[in-house]
């Protein structure tokens, strides 16, 4: 009966919260508010804030058309296996205290997870048999390798920085860290974690392939990129997918700089401390679709390889010396 309890217990998490309802709506919503923030910046009505719920099922309603000459199998399950991916992702990742799964080096488990969408797109893509999807699937593929040296930075600064406060070298817990944070206020308070989180928010564009960083779909250059022959349910769950991302990214975010923000008050209060401070991390992600133009991918190379890493190199080095 306990294990049956358990199993229950478990089940839930993955399919209501912090699964898939949760990762379902709130991706979706953040996708809304991220939208709408970015069309009031260029002075615009912008879409509803429920536009994302329309489209996904919108498209769900809409016929699946498969190539003639795609793998069909890869070309229909690579959209899911992204998708499950993320939702895993989030299981890891303290909401207030709570995480679903826990262990001494989540860290690791989620940065390999988090690469499963891109691959899964890419699979997916090449399983089309769709020139423009070829483009589109090699840009993916230098944004993906662009993005990982300053996001292993930042992920080994935080370590280091937690780590030789614990007096454990290196601390890849996710909810450890959020324990200590809680304990010892946020990270983002410290002067020389500082380049590292202003890193990390600038990695999360990058991840979740927006704008400047949709190089991989650029629509006017090569008519929606990997996308481009999906069609019906299989495309909104690849836009879920990117809606989910921008969720665990920011909550990534919120859970390894911004731990203990919501120290000694009600867990319903802390609920909403983290949405604010997962839109606020929109919020920044909002600025930067509004003011800059799409960069080549090239120039996304060489941002994420100088600017980016550098500013995590920095963070690293001053934690290495207990700084």
């Amino acid at each position: 009966m306990t294990v049956f309890l358990t199993g229950l217990q478990y089940l839930g998490y993955i399919l209501i919260f912090p699964g898939f309802l949760f990762c379902f709506f709130c991706g979706l919503l953040l996708t809304g508010i991220d939208r709408k923030l970015v069309a009031r910046m260029q002075k615009r009505v912008g879409p509803p804030l429920l536009q994302p719920f329309y489209d996904f099922f919108k498209l769900c309603g809409k016929e699946t058309i498969v190539p003639a000459a795609a793998s069909r199998t890869t070309f229909l399950v690579a959209p899911l296996v992204g998708f499950a991916a993320l939702v895993v992702v989030q299981l890891f990742i303290p909401i207030c205290g709570f995480s679903a799964f826990t262990g001494m080096a989540d860290i690791i488990v989620i940065l390999y997870l988090l690469l499963i969408p891109a691959l899964a797109a890419i699979l997916g893509a090449s399983a089309s048999g769709s020139p423009y999807a070829g483009v589109g699937l090699s840009r993916e593929m230098v944004t993906v390798i662009a993005c990982e040296l300053p996001l292993v930075l930042v992920l080994l600064a935080v370590a280091k920085a937690v780590g030789s406060a614990l007096g454990t070298g290196l601390c890849f817990s996710v909810s450890e860290i959020a324990r200590y944070q809680v304990e010892n206020g946020s990270l983002i308070t410290r002067p020389s974690m500082i380049p590292a989180a202003l890193a990390f928010a600038l990695i999360i564009p990058g991840e979740t392939g927006s704008h400047p960083f949709d190089t991989a779909e650029a629509e006017t250059e090569i008519c929606e990129g990997m996308h481009a022959e999906y069609s019906g349910a299989p495309l909104a769950i690849f836009k879920l997918t990117h809606a989910v991302k921008l969720l665990t990214v920011t909550s990534l975010f919120v859970a390894l700089f911004l731990g203990g923000i919501g120290t000694g008050i009600a867990a319903v209060d802390g609920v909403i401390v983290f949405a604010l401070c997962v839109i606020v991390t929109a919020l920044f992600v909002s600025f930067v679709h509004a003011v800059t133009a799409r960069l080549k991918i090239e120039q996304v190379f060489k941002y994420y390889w100088t600017v980016v890493s550098g500013l995590a190199l920095v963070s690293l080095v001053l934690a290495w010396y207990g700084l």
